[in-house]
């Protein structure tokens, strides 16, 4: 989880009163936050959403509660829409159209009129650390970018560029240096250089007399990018993959340095081609939808019959502005937040502003006596018969990378649940077989004496367009085995006895074009006309996938098909 550091002084400052320690500590779990440590001086914040990105500072904190205290909260009144468009003068982005295979997106916006503090500097560099690792997907996604706007001749262009010819000196250097040259001599380069290696041009920002900003997401220039203390006019650039996410990090940083005591000054960006919000848009633009839920889910959801009253004020409390009208709620969500995915998530926002406090403990009426379902009943006695056939119990994360398992499992993409946003290319697929979990082990075995039997009884999901949602969760056990004289019949076998125990008859039926196994050396499992699993010899390129090269056979059944779920 994102954790922040921040001097007391300065915190308190941006909060307006002074708080003790058990003050403290009893406030932020209203930004679902906890006081990680204080040693008198600094304070160490641990936040326990990663969804809120507008809280991964100092000021974000402080907006939160003074709202939650009810003291009212500034107008953030330099935010375009689509209907409305602030004057941006002279200050302009263009944004060619060579950037657009490798980097397309590149936004920003000024500040000015307050010199830039020591506290306020470490305040903006945390921020941009927290957006960029955390939110930006370690600058893959975001990036962001602070220059000395006084510097700058506009328009600002963001183009794609040639990585041998293009040459600026970098940050924290005094020697010219190409952009292929930074990847490889510079540290920031040796850390994010790879994100661009490989493209033919790289990212490249530079003012319209053609003095460099930066080479985003690497580093910025010695001299427009070396913002001091003192600063007073600032531009500050975002680039990325996504415009939805970059327009949402350029308004948590507009607000964040208004609340400073910076003027916010608009700055028109123009794409090479239409976008979602069109061709030309003016930053901070506020893009975000209205959110909305029935009062009588918030009645359902919390147990406590609320007052449309109540339900206005404890969103208010929380930053949101919301009227009720007909028995549903509409709120006009903040320019810093977009976390409404679902009506429960502004239920959520209703129950902490009006405070956890007022919600009663209420003793169950029914009183039942506990039992296992059958669904556990069945995976308890798996788990007994596998170990009992030699195999060693494993457990694993539901969330893996599409390399693991997808592309080295051979196995239909569109079959599988992808995050549209996920925080790490490691957990962006819901697993949809426990055997890329399983051969995961296997591929880090190799020095274990074999033969290798191992097994999981878990959950996989994955895309059916036959249920409300378009996806479905099933109970599976998962097998593996290893060894050099590994095949078929060894398989078979293990199959054969475990049904046996399970006292179900089953038949085999071809197993047809399933890239995980060799053909003609596999089988789906049929129990009463249903198929409920698949075993055989797992293929050879899906075991070099996995850099395994010892044959290897597995099984997977679906436990909830057996119950006749």
């Amino acid at each position: 989880m994102p954790k922040i550091e921040t001097g007391a002084r300065y915190f308190y400052e941006q909060v307006g009163k002074t708080l003790t320690t058990e003050e403290l500590e009893a406030i932020l779990p209203v930004a679902k936050a906890e006081l990680d440590d204080y040693d008198g001086e600094i304070l160490k914040i641990e936040l326990n959403d990663t969804n809120r990105p507008d809280l991964w500072s100092p000021g974000g904190i402080a907006r939160l509660l003074k709202s939650y205290w009810e003291i009212e909260a500034p107008l953030y009144d330099f935010f375009s829409t689509a209907e409305e468009t602030f004057d941006h003068g002279d200050r302009v982005v263009i944004v060619d159209a060579s950037v657009t295979p490798i980097r397309p997106y590149g936004i920003g916006f000024a500040a000015r009129g307050h010199k830039l503090s020591g506290d306020d500097m470490e305040a903006l560099i945390q921020s941009q650390e927290k957006i960029c690792w955390n939110f930006g997907q370690k600058r893959k996604s975001i990036a962001m970018g602070i220059y000395r706007s006084a510097l700058i001749t506009y328009p600002v262009h963001y183009r794609g560029a040639d990585p041998d010819e293009t040459k600026f000196v970098p940050l924290g250097m005094e020697e010219e240096l190409s952009l292929r040259q930074i990847i490889t001599v510079h540290p920031k380069g040796k850390e994010y250089g790879h994100i661009h290696a490989s493209d033919p041009l790289f990212p490249y920002l530079h003012d319209d007399k053609g003095q460099t900003l930066s080479f985003p997401p690497v580093i910025n220039s010695a001299s427009i990018g070396a913002v001091e203390e003192g600063d007073d006019e600032l531009f500050v650039e975002f680039s990325g993959t996504g415009l939805k996410d970059l327009l949402l990090a350029a308004a948590i940083v507009a607000c964040d340095m208004a609340d400073m005591g910076y003027e916010i000054l608009p700055v028109k960006v123009i794409f090479p081609e239409e976008t979602e919000f069109g061709k030309e848009i003016t930053v901070p633009y506020y893009f975000q939808e209205p959110a909305s839920c029935t009062v009588e889910e918030i009645h359902k959801t919390l147990g406590d019959p609320l007052t449309d009253d109540e339900i206005v004020r404890g969103l208010k409390r929380m930053g949101i502005y919301a009227v009720v009208d007909e028995g549903r709620v509409y709120a006009t969500v903040p320019e810093w937040r977009n976390d409404f995915l679902h009506a429960v998530d502004l239920v959520e926002d209703v129950m902490i502003g009006h405070g956890l406090e007022h919600f009663k403990p209420v003793m169950p009426t029914d009183f039942t006596v506990g039992r296992l379902t059958e669904a556990e009943e069945l995976g308890r006695k798996i788990k007994d018969l596998m170990v009992g056939l030699g195999f060693q119990e494993m457990m694993y994360n539901y969330l893996g990378s599409r390399r693991e398992y997808i592309d080295n499992m051979r196995y239909p993409a569109e079959k599988c649940i992808i995050i549209a946003n996920p925080m790490s290319e490691n957990y962006e697929v819901v697993r949809p077989s426990i055997l890329p979990s399983l051969l995961e082990s296997e591929s880090v075995s190799a020095h274990a004496p074999f033969p290798h039997r191992i097994f999981e009884v878990g959950k996989v999901a994955y895309i059916d367009d036959s249920t409300n949602s378009g996806t479905i969760t099933r109970n599976k056990l998962g097998f593996l085995a290893s060894d050099s004289v590994m095949g078929y019949n060894e398989v078979s076998s293990f199959v054969s006895t475990l049904f046996y125990f399970l006292s179900t008859e089953y038949t085999l039926a071809e197993a047809g074009d399933d890239g995980r196994f060799i053909p003609g050396r596999s089988a789906r499992i049929m129990v009463d006309g249903k198929e409920v699993g698949i075993f055989g010899e797992i293929h050879p390129q899906v075991l070099e996938n996995w850099k395994s090269d010892t044959p290897t056979v597995g099984c997977e059944i679906d436990l909830d098909t057996l119950l006749g779920y």
